[in-house]
């Protein structure tokens, strides 16, 4: 991708920007038709100066021009076989860059400190990974469906186009009875709404598979918002959206667990970064639906909650429970591939359920309609192929669509009214939760495993499998041998959930 410089030296700089940005904005079309041919960002000729080519210096960051100028004599010598002197100059060489190596590096601690005290944590992380530079793990064997170990670059491709199909392909058990385009729509979108999304996007982010970073658009200002407003209405008002909207491209991220096995990578999804200004709009108008759908136990992607204050109602009730020397059983859920498994069907039944607006439900629908993905595996690109299930983990919108899939979930299986659970003074505690990353409890082995078999029976429901080999079970009292499915639930005495370590 071409590097994008974002501030402009001089008033002749910012002109070049802006006339080499509004070629994109002149190819987009929103006409009666409804066709945005969003341009991809390297046919566009770079403006000269402004976002210049990135060249690839082979030279050691640290060596002076000292130090280069000796390099240089070095290499002169060695073709004119002067042994005597090139032995000379290599030496002088060697102790110079010695010296410059480690200047740089004192100059490098010195500037991490500096950011580091002043709170720069974005400053911080990046002058440690220019000065340690990054690793880059190479995809270099997979194994197939049968545990065969794939070595050649086709065959890699393959295999993880046949998996990533294979874990998004729609069940057939249930059609979709799409009424059609909606009539009744919601309010329009303002263009303050557009400015204020496309001011809220976060930058320096990996493009979708147009190639074209946000930062281009930020530079046009009032320009940009006019004519991404005039896109985000037709959408609004049609509910039909772009295919290039639709299209991800997924690079797969390795978790815990053997790192040749496909089961064991996340795939997370880049999309147009053009299509965040409407997703963004789209999450806006959700979101008073979704705070007034939610409990006050899901602190997941909630504004104003977080990981903290899970980590400190567990800590609270295990502190409280050996104050008052009371038994106190967890049970940390884990799903297999939540987000990939949402079934997009069920998901629309579900936001009609909890008073989504037919119009947004509408737009969802047609957004996941028709979706395409490829795979970047450091082998090229994979085949485009069509996503019949699953919300994207790096998508706007999935957070809060898969939060009130899980609340569905949790109402279903009747836990709010469920008497099992941790009695406090005010009130009964039998799960808190963040995102899908659900902790059950309750004051005896009993109740847990009744909430246990619920909660599985109404995820399986609507398309979500537990993970019997990672959920757990933590106990201060007795405990017996869990079985389900034919596979043991394993009990520990310590575990870690949402990056934090509990103990007994």
């Amino acid at each position: 991708m071409i590097p994008f410089k974002k501030h402009s030296q001089s008033g002749k700089m910012v002109e070049d920007e802006q006339e080499h940005v509004g070629e994109i904005l002149s190819k987009i079309n929103t006409g009666a038709t409804y066709r945005i041919p969003i341009v991809h960002y390297n046919t566009l000729p770079p403006s000269p100066g402004t976002i210049p080519m990135e060249k690839k210096c082979k030279e050691a960051k640290w060596l002076s021009g000292e130090a280069l100028q000796i390099a240089v004599k070095r290499r002169e010598a060695k073709s004119k076989g002067e042994k005597e002197r090139y032995k000379h100059l290599n030496a002088e060489f060697q102790r110079i860059a010695r010296r410059d190596k480690k200047a740089f590096f004192s100059d490098q601690c010195k500037e991490i400190e500096e950011n580091n005290r002043m709170g720069k944590t974005r400053d911080l992380f990046k002058k440690i990974r220019d000065t340690k530079g990054t690793f880059h793990a190479k995809m270099s064997s997979i194994k197939d469906r049968n545990g065969m170990v794939l070595t050649e670059t086709e065959d890699i491709k393959k295999r993880w186009q046949e998996y990533t199909e294979e874990l998004y392909k729609k069940d057939l058990h249930d059609q979709d009875n799409h009424d059609g385009m909606i009539t009744d729509l919601e309010l329009d979108i303002l263009e303050c709404e557009v400015k204020w999304a496309l001011e809220s996007i976060t930058t320096n982010k990996a493009s979708g598979g147009d190639g074209i970073p946000v930062e281009l658009f930020q530079i046009l200002k009032d320009d940009a918002v006019k004519v991404l407003h005039s896109i985000c209405q037709q959408i609004w008002k049609t509910q039909q959206w772009p295919q290039d909207w639709k299209r991800s491209v997924f690079i797969p991220i390795p978790k815990k667990g053997n790192a040749k096995e496909c089961s064991n990578y996340c795939t997370i999804a880049l999309i147009s970064h053009t299509s965040k200004v409407m997703l963004k709009i789209l999450q806006a108008r959700l979101q008073q639906y979704v705070n007034h759908e939610l409990p006050d136990v899901q602190a997941g992607f909630r504004k104003g909650r977080g990981t903290r204050d899970q980590i400190a109602n567990i800590c609270w009730i295990m502190e409280k429970a050996r104050e008052f020397q009371k038994n106190i059983y967890f049970c940390f859920i884990d799903y297999a591939k939540a987000f990939d498994c949402v079934d997009h069907n069920k998901l629309w039944k579900i936001l009609k359920e909890m008073g989504i607006p037919d119009h947004l439900i509408c737009l969802l629908r047609n957004l996941y309609a028709g979706q395409e993905a490829t795979v970047r595996t450091g082998h090229e690109t994979t085949d485009w192929y069509q996503i019949g299930k699953g919300v994207h983990q790096s998508c706007i919108l999935s957070p809060c669509l898969f939060n009130l899939y899980a609340e569905y979930i949790m109402r279903n299986a009747g836990l709010e009214e469920a008497q099992a659970g941790i009695k406090t003074a005010e009130r009964n505690i039998n799960n808190l939760r963040y995102a899908d990353d659900t902790t059950l409890m309750a004051e005896s082995e009993e109740e847990l495993k009744s909430l246990l078999m619920k909660v599985k029976v109404e995820s399986e429901k609507v398309g979500l499998k537990l993970n019997i080999q990672k959920t757990k079970i933590m106990a201060s009292g007795p405990i017996t041998s869990w079985e389900i499915d034919g596979e043991t639930v394993e009990t520990v005495s310590d575990f870690i959930f949402l990056q934090n370590h509990y103990r007994w």
